[in-house]
């Protein structure tokens, strides 16, 4: 095929930024690889204009985090008529915030733990002492709590009574004025990205302490070298393997997704898979989940790349 104008766009002013720069240059540098002319664009007040002039023919979203992952570019990109990778707008603000993701996929039968939403006005004007026991009461610990909308596991934190709840609570509104409190479920974090319709082998994410039990994979665990084992593919049987697809299956369906996206849940004692939540801007860095399942699959990540990067073309350019 000839070589196409591509525009990467990173970057932007999330929590997520120096995590998005470094997946738009590394998706810049293996399109490159594949003969592309790519340009690495940051997003300021300056992008349209750019875009504009450098009229391209594909758009490739490596964003991380608001803007990037809430509908926002992508409906910019489709008033421009510029086609792009992942899912459109829509669906991109569906799957952002995660509390109404979790309502997409418990009205379809896909399993995903309990949950309640609670901002930080409520608790103001309701009253911690009032509410938060409520909450421990009909959902028992332990509990996550998280902020709705974000990533990388920014604001997230561990709640086994009220006073924890508080202290989890005040970490979460620190990057959202609304915070997801979920029931905890014990087992296997594994990851299971989507290529153009099509699953990756699972990836089973394992972040060990030094005192020999299982860590938090938080930020840090995300983006340090070493920080974290990752068994790709998961150390699953078939049937866990085949639940776990089918799970991200049904949540990118749902959605209304395409293109690229990565569902993270949790795999239960039983072998059950919990949908935790549906990423639609997947990280592209070296220590990220998607190119360690393109790898278990025999794909390399420019090759990867360019499939993402394919899907978003009309098909009759393709």
């Amino acid at each position: 095929m000839e070589p196409l104008r591509i525009a990467v766009i990173a970057g932007g002013l999330s929590f997520e930024r120096d995590v998005s720069l470094r997946s738009g240059a590394r998706v810049t540098a293996a399109l490159e690889s594949r003969g592309h002319d790519v340009t690495l664009f940051d997003v300021d007040q300056h992008l349209l204009d750019e875009l504009e002039t450098c009229k391209p023919d594909v758009a490739y979203v490596a964003l991380h985090g608001r803007m990037g992952e809430d509908g926002t570019i992508q409906g910019l990109l489709q008033l421009m008529g510029i086609p792009f990778t992942g899912p459109d707008a829509r669906a991109s603000s569906l799957a952002w915030d995660k509390a109404v993701a979790k309502g997409v996929w418990r009205r379809h039968g896909i399993p995903t733990p309990d949950w309640i939403s609670l901002s930080s006005d409520a608790v103001r004007d309701l009253g911690a002492v009032r509410i938060l026991p409520q909450v421990t009461q009909r959902l028992p610990g332990p509990l996550v709590v998280k902020p709705t909308q974000g990533g990388a596991s920014m604001g997230v934190g561990y709640a086994s009574d009220a006073q924890d709840l508080t202290d989890a609570l005040i970490g979460s509104f620190r990057y959202h004025p609304v915070a997801l409190v979920e029931r905890f479920v014990e087992g296997v974090e594994v990851a299971v990205s989507i290529v153009d319709g099509e699953p990756l082998p699972p990836v089973e994410i394992d972040v060990p302490h030094a005192d020999g039990e299982d860590g938090h994979y938080d930020f840090s665990a995300r983006y340090t070298p070493g920080a974290t084992v990752l068994h790709a593919p998961a150390r699953l049987d078939a049937s866990t393997a085949a639940r776990a697809t089918d799970a991200a299956m049904a949540a990118y369906g749902e959605v209304g997704a395409r293109h690229v996206t990565r569902a993270d849940m949790i795999i239960d004692a039983d072998g059950n898979p919990w949908l935790l939540e549906l990423d639609t801007s997947p990280g592209m860095t070296e220590t990220s989940l998607l190119p360690a399942a393109a790898e278990a699959a025999g794909e390399d990540f420019a090759s990867v790349c360019e499939r993402i990067l394919l899907a978003a073309l009309p098909a009759h350019t393709r």
